[in-house]
């Protein structure tokens, strides 16, 4: 029963969260009440032999009741100019520094001095007196105006946060940065080359070596190793040579080279600077096949499909600019996005290749192609009227230029049925004609036999 005692009145004086006060100080509330002075020794029961050891410390348990609940938010800051919120960041830190480490505080003021160094960022960046165009290097930076948009700086390799960040586009090759980088800018724009000198690099990864380039970055001549010492070597797959971090991102694009000579579409490894240009590069029609490679129509059929399909196109061509129905209704501007295929039937571009090896291209240029025939021979009279009959058996019916069973005359343009035209000869009738009559025209008189 002692013990029952003590250990209740240890209970009730040093566990009651309430009761912050200690024992001498009770003893001046109630004067009146002799009570003996008890040391915190003599308080203390004595434990059994095999109770655990209970050691309390002066701070009483934390039931939520010491929270300052009328503190200021820590998104709330009435710091409103520069000076302020410097001196409110210096007192910040010298908070985290005093406060315990890994303690929820020292985290809270960690948050804390993360918004007041953006807040300070935001009064100190001149957005408002930057003018929205800059012309740098042949480059035109264009002042963005996208906020929410995540970006990365080309020049700093950083994140651009366009909420407190100003930040610059060039219209030409889409060359992103900071307002404070452009001044340190030194290449330049990708599109004057594309401009300029418009031609593919047609040879598959020319490597030279990282001795020929005395083992620096290719564009920035940043010291570079194959060992990753100062900083990592990365070969460009285009053009062949090796570039530092800053200038290589590991960026993947189509090789015209693989292309043109494997029929290889796998993305590869590019520098930046490559990856802008094959961009540019992509729509503009530089690759002519036949001198390139031209076993290739041999081994891939699309192509010889695609090449089948706009010869007959360019054969339709002179029908529609002589019709006013056709001009009207632009009927060749269903082909405004590849403008060369009523050009020519040689040159192809990158993205012609690439819809080609998917299967889109053939599929659209035989929906163009039966647009274009259903005007010509059933729509459109004057087009029909310029229709051919067959010289040589004048047999069926009116027949066109791009039909598929007819044959046409290189010199002439005279139409044929494909079958009259090899069963009798292969030389066209009508050249024939031309020939003989030019001959009698030009023929000198023979000499007059009466004399």
């Amino acid at each position: 029963m002692e013990y029952d005692e003590k250990l209740a009145r240890f209970r009730q004086a040093h566990l009651n969260p309430f009761n912050k006060e200690t024992g001498p100080r009770q003893h001046e509330q109630r004067p009146s009440k002799e009570a003996p002075e008890v040391t915190s020794a003599e308080a203390l029961p004595e434990l059994l032999p095999g109770e655990p050891e209970f050691c309390c410390t002066e701070r009483v348990m934390d039931l939520g009741l010491s929270e300052d609940h009328f503190s200021r938010p820590v998104g709330l800051f009435l710091a409103s100019d520069i000076q302020q919120l410097r001196q409110a960041i210096e007192e910040c830190k010298q908070a985290i520094l005093e406060l315990p480490e890994q303690s929820e505080k020292q985290k809270d003021a960690v948050v804390r001095l993360i918004h007041l160094r953006l807040k300070l960022q935001e009064l100190k960046d001149p957005s408002e007196d930057e003018p929205n165009i800059r012309v740098l290097l042949e480059h035109r930076f264009y002042k963005e105006k996208s906020k929410s948009v995540k970006q990365t700086c080309d020049k700093c390799n950083t994140i651009i946060w366009g909420l407190i960040q100003t930040w610059y586009t060039c219209t030409g090759c889409y060359y992103r940065c900071h307002s404070k980088c452009l001044n340190l800018i030194s290449k330049p724009c990708v599109r004057s080359k594309v401009s300029h000198q418009a031609e593919y690099e047609l040879n598959i990864c020319p490597e030279t070596g990282l001795d020929s380039q005395d083992y620096r970055c290719a564009e920035c001549r940043a010291p570079i190793s194959l060992r990753g010492v100062p900083s990592e070597a990365r070969q460009c797959d285009y053009t062949g040579q090796y570039y530092c971090t800053h200038c290589h991102w590991n960026d993947l694009a189509v090789i015209p080279a693989r292309v043109v000579h494997n029929w290889d579409f796998e993305p590869r490894k590019v520098s930046r600077c490559s990856m802008r240009y094959l961009a540019l590069m992509v729509s503009r029609p530089v690759l002519r096949l036949r001198e390139i490679n031209p076993l290739l129509f041999n081994y891939v059929e699309e192509l010889v499909e695609i090449r089948k399909l706009r010869q007959d196109i360019l054969l339709m061509k002179p029908y529609f600019i002589t019709c006013r129905e056709a001009m009207e209704a632009r009927l060749l501007l269903q082909l405004q996005d590849r403008q060369h295929f009523v050009e020519n039937d040689e040159m192809y571009s990158v993205q012609d290749l690439l819809d080609a090896h998917t299967g889109r291209l053939s599929c659209s240029l035989t929906e163009t192609h039966t647009l274009f025939a259903k005007h010509i021979k059933l729509d459109c009279e004057r087009c029909q009227a310029k229709g051919f009959v067959c010289e040589l058996c004048r047999e069926g019916d009116v027949l066109f230029p791009f039909d598929s069973h007819t044959s046409v005359c290189t010199d002439c343009s005279a139409v044929f049925h494909r079958d009259c035209y090899y069963d009798n000869s292969t030389t066209c009738p009508k050249c024939a004609r031309l020939t003989l009559r030019k001959q009698s025209l030009f023929q000198e008189p023979g000499p007059d036999v009466d004399a």
